[in-house]
């Protein structure tokens, strides 16, 4: 399933990210949900949801770390 709005983002994502992270997540999801639909796609065993959110949050560490009190920040 893919994510049409910022608002169906898990809790873990839109309570925690700012919204360009936010926005960086859901195109990297449903990238990678597209992507990834055939199991032989895949490099593991994991599942296509699995996959994409890992995808997905690999994304926003490219841009975003989380500071010292614990808030993602723009790099």
């Amino acid at each position: 399933m893919q994510y049409s709005q910022l608002s169906d983002l898990p809790d873990s994502v839109t309570q925690t990210l700012p919204k360009h992270a936010q926005e960086i997540y859901q195109a990297a999801f449903n990238s990678a949900w597209q992507q990834y639909a055939k199991p032989q796609d895949r490099h593991s065993d994991d599942g296509r949801e699995e996959v994409a959110h890992k995808v997905a949050w690999s994304a926003v560490k490219k841009s975003y770390h989380k500071n010292d009190q614990g808030k993602w920040v723009k790099d």
